[in-house]
């Protein structure tokens, strides 16, 4: 929120600098992010402040300052210039040619019975180039035009650094100040850009920030006046309100003003609107939002004949209900919206005037031909505002307020106050009838808290006298009465985020540190010693699969948990056994998109998605995710939350090298399952699971290409599948080229992972290396055969390697060769010819008897 110190300035005395006051409301929790200067010198910036870049021009105090045009006068050499007589201080008036065309119509009149107040320029003051692009900058200097020595200017917004606008000069008004003042002390300005977060909406009006301000530095704060004059007819009968559901619409109110006369603004209003970035449109609709950004409390003017003329001439009954589901409404912004049963809507008899607290209907808004406003301040629940906001994809100034929550109490002031000005603002027949329709369904309750002064040095951690907490809070407007070491504090009407009980205890310490000083409270250490530390084991073993698979070149992604139910079903290929868990899914109550409805059974449906988005910019993909899934358990109200592993590789198989040939461009070989096979085997190594503890069984699976899918087993339990990704699901997903992916329960991996490594020393004895080729069916697993060789060879075999499969003659259909190179080594001596063969043929008897094998010949 932009928020001007000329404006800030009407309610609260300022004695310390910009600067200094934008640290102090910072640490006071109201974090100002920028500052942006308007003619006055730039200070020194807290650390952690924007401040605007160099082009910020500072109007010289003795250069650039208020002058009174007296009488224009001809150019005796253009047509298309004039000469303007100006009183700026001195001792006469000067001669400034110019070429405003908004002066024209003063030419040749004589001496103006009201001068008009001008920015005026003298020699060797710095201006910005109204000619130029850029913002280049220039010093006046005496110079003839058209004949005529000129040495001064008078000055447009451009000139000034303040908008773009060259049309003209800018002629003031409603300014009270001397010729010769300087120009710095009226239109020079500072203005904070302040991030306000959802539990600060006692400061998204200028008055909230005075009352901060005025806490901060012991002020005082000035409130406007709320008095109106009503002279008009007593409102009566004119117009009626109803509420139909008072937990929605606890308040509103509504007065009526008459015979107004549609016109601009005043300049100072229309300053202070362009300020905190609102465009001035009309003197009513520029009080609404003038009001909104005082007081916090947005309002809304319609045209009361257009309300009149909808009922058919009858006094029009205002209400508010929410809206039948498809209902539709043609908001101001130009946009029509169907609204949902949530929606709540302020209507008539006649149907939908407005979306409530958010933004007004187009056929009941001020048209410069309204006579009669209605106009109307309400106050509405701040999470259904929210919520239709989020609904209907929109924004506005009153709807940011109402979702952060607006007192009650608001309404009636900010209706006195607008109701006021725009009896003032309106033209001389601008009346306001008497009295004001309000009515309060469900007035919000007093809230008083019982504060013992010592509960707050035990949350702030610092000893602050009772008095002084007593005077922190009556500086915020706490009403404070002192009952020994209690106090009983009364929560003022404009604070919605003090709660009631003991969490209205810890609200009240958190705005006395507040005030008192963040900076303030001092550092201490631990009266103790500190706790003892203990490995978080289950958090390491998963930090150390994710080096493992770095390590293995593999990028780690992170997905929603949301998904749909009908995304993940593109993982099941037509004819085969689903893969997913035949469990519901846990569904949201109130989802945030479409296509995030519920908790996901699976990590393939994301990472899948993630290597269709890549597709798009890379050929050659990595990755793997960590995370948990979510499965219902029967009679249980939260569902069971495992950790899984999912990895997913596609493309060529190596990265492409400046010596590739040509030919190895063309035709590279893309990652298959044993890529996959490969990945996998080296995460079990990393992890030091056993030898043969991890084995690959066929199986057939939904997501996977039949015959080049496994199931993946830890010590005879399955612990996930692995394979290359079925042509339909990847025709789902929208992808080319072979895929292979594989999902892993990860707890179950990690699960029985010993607490030590053990660590053996190097081997420095001679190996006997030898050969086998053993002849087994083609139903044989090679992790089968390599499991009883491992078994028989004992301790003296410290490798198998298998380095080939062979199938075709002379070996019988239905068997397969495989040679594996064993090594055999002891640690103590070294082996003889004797040992070895003792060994090998135990070996040999063993994948005989167990696995039917034959020694190839």
């Amino acid at each position: 929120m932009r928020i001007p110190l000329s404006w800030l300035k009407d309610y609260v005395d300022i004695t310390i600098t910009a600067e200094e006051l934008a640290e102090r409301l910072t640490l006071a929790g109201l974090e100002v992010t920028a500052i942006e200067y308007i003619g006055v010198p730039q200070g020194e910036a807290p650390e952690g402040i924007t401040v605007p870049p160099s082009s910020h021009l500072v109007w010289a105090r003795d250069k650039i300052v208020l002058g009174a045009i007296h009488e224009v006068k001809p150019h005796p050499n253009a047509d298309r210039l004039v000469l303007a007589m100006v009183e700026y201080g001195g001792p006469s008036l000067e001669q400034v040619v110019t070429g405003a065309p908004n002066l024209y119509p003063y030419k040749g009149l004589g001496p103006l019975p009201r001068p008009l107040l001008v920015p005026f320029a003298l020699e060797g003051a710095e201006v910005i180039d109204g000619h130029a692009e850029g913002g280049q900058r220039m010093i006046l200097k005496e110079k003839s035009l058209r004949g005529i020595p000129n040495r001064t200017m008078v000055c447009s917004a451009k000139e000034l650094g303040l908008s773009e606008d060259h049309e003209g000069i800018l002629i003031l008004e409603d300014i009270d100040a001397a010729p010769g003042t300087p120009l710095v002390d009226v239109l020079g300005d500072v203005i904070f850009e302040i991030d306000l977060l959802p539990n600060t909406a006692r400061a998204y009006g200028v008055i909230g920030v005075a009352r901060e301000v005025a806490a901060l530095t012991g002020g005082t704060l000035r409130e406007p006046s709320y008095d109106y004059l009503a002279t008009g007819e007593p409102v009566g009968e004119a117009f009626k309100i109803e509420i139909h559901n008072p937990p929605l619409n606890p308040r509103f109110c509504g007065m009526l003003i008459r015979e107004v006369d549609i016109r601009p603004s005043p300049q100072w209003m229309q300053r202070r609107l362009e300020k905190v970035g609102v465009r001035a449109i009309s003197n009513i609709v520029d009080v609404t939002n003038y009001v909104m950004f005082e007081t916090g409390q947005p309002l809304h003017a319609f045209d009361y004949d257009i309300l009149l003329r909808r009922s058919g001439g009858q006094p029009p009954t205002i209400l508010t209900r929410t809206a039948t589901p498809g209902e539709k409404l043609r908001t101001l912004d130009g946009v029509d919206r169907v609204l949902d049963d949530q929606a709540v809507l302020v209507c008539d008899t006649a149907g939908v005037l407005s979306l409530a607290g958010i933004m007004g209907g187009e056929e009941s808004e001020i048209r410069d031909d309204t006579r009669h406003v209605l106009l109307e301040a309400a106050n509405w629940n701040y999470i259904n505002i929210r919520r239709t906001m989020t609904v209907q994809k929109m924004s506005s100034e009153a709807g940011l307020r109402f979702s952060r929550g607006v007192h009650p109490a608001q309404a009636k002031r900010a209706i006195t106050r607008a109701a006021e000005l725009m009896r003032a603002l309106g033209g001389e027949k601008a009346v306001i009838s008497r009295g004001v329709v309000d009515v309060y369904p469900q007035p919000a309750p007093e809230i008083v808290i019982d504060l013992p002064v010592r509960e707050v040095e035990r949350l702030i951690g610092v000893a602050i006298p009772a008095g002084e907490v007593a005077n922190v809070l009556r500086r915020l407007q706490f009403g404070v009465e002192e009952r020994g070491g209690v106090l009983r504090v009364t929560v003022p009407d404009h604070r919605v985020d003090i709660g009631a009980g003991e969490v209205g205890v810890a609200d009240l310490c958190e705005e006395i540190a507040r005030i008192y000083g963040y900076d303030r409270v001092p550092n201490t250490l631990v009266e103790d010693l500190l706790p003892p530390q203990y490995t978080n084991t289950e958090l390491t073993r998963e930090e150390q699969v994710r080096d493992l698979l770095a390590l293995a070149g593999l990028r780690e992604v992170i997905n929603y948990r949301l998904t749909t139910p009908e995304a993940e079903a593109r993982l099941d290929a037509p004819g085969l056994p689903s893969g997913l868990p035949q469990t519901s899914y846990v569904t949201l109550a109130n989802p945030i998109a479409a296509d995030k409805t519920s908790l996901r059974h699976t990590l393939l449906n994301g990472i899948l998605e993630n290597v269709a988005s890549n597709a798009r910019h890379t050929d050659r993909q990595k990755l793997f995710e960590i995370g948990n899934v979510f499965l219902p358990k029967p009679g249980e109200p939260l569902p069971d939350e495992p950790r899984h592993l999912a990895i997913a590789l596609t493309g060529p198989r190596d990265v492409l090298s400046w010596q590739d040939p040509p030919a190895a461009r063309k035709d590279r070989p893309v990652m298959d399952f044993f890529d996959l096979k490969g990945v996998l085997e080296a995460l079990a190594d990393g992890l030091r699971l056993p030898r043969g503890a991890v084995e690959f069984r066929p199986e057939t699976h939904a997501a996977f290409h039949p015959g080049r899918c496994a199931g993946l087993h830890l010590n005879g339990k399955r612990i996930g599948v692995a394979g290359e990704v079925h042509p339909l699901v990847r025709r789902a997903y929208d992808l080319e080229g072979v895929v292979v992916a594989a999902e892993l329960d990860l707890d179950s991996l990690l699960a029985d992972l010993p607490d030590i490594d053990r660590i053996e020393p190097i081997n420095n004895q001679p190996a006997v290396y030898q050969d086998i080729a053993l002849v087994v069916s083609d139903a044989t697993p090679a992790s089968a055969v390599e499991n009883a060789i491992r078994e028989a060879g004992g301790a003296l075999l410290r490798r198998v390697a298998l380095f080939d499969v062979y199938r075709g003659d002379p070996i019988p259909a239905g068997k397969k060769s495989l040679a594996y190179s064993l090594t055999y080594q002891a640690e103590d001596r070294t082996l003889t010819d004797a040992e070895v063969a003792k060994v090998h043929a135990q070996i040999v008897r063993s994948v005989e008897r167990r696995l039917d094998a034959k020694v190839r010949g």
